[in-house]
């Protein structure tokens, strides 16, 4: 996948992952753009790692958008972990 496609995707699923995930996130374009394109890398890791999608998630489509939200969810959650401000 060129790096054009990437940047479509880590777009769309960042923003995806901001808008489910609850809470206040800060940040604005370029944060929501490297949480998506570092949650699209983290997505297609888990999918290898658990041996599911295989050569479909060679391109921009409903499946590797679903895996790249799912992998950009995970960052969102472990940023959140370690940015979190002792009470």
């Amino acid at each position: 996948m060129g790096i054009i496609a990437w940047i479509v995707l880590g777009l769309i699923a960042g923003a995806i992952a901001k808008a489910i995930y609850p809470g206040h996130q800060g940040g604005g374009f370029l944060a929501t753009t490297g949480l998506g394109i570092v949650g699209a890398v983290v997505g297609g890791f888990l999918a290898d790692a658990l041996r599911i999608g295989g050569p479909v998630v060679a391109g921009v489509n409903l499946w590797s958008i679903a895996l790249a939200v799912v992998g950009a969810l995970v960052v969102l959650f472990v940023w959140g972990l370690l940015t979190q401000r002792a009470a």
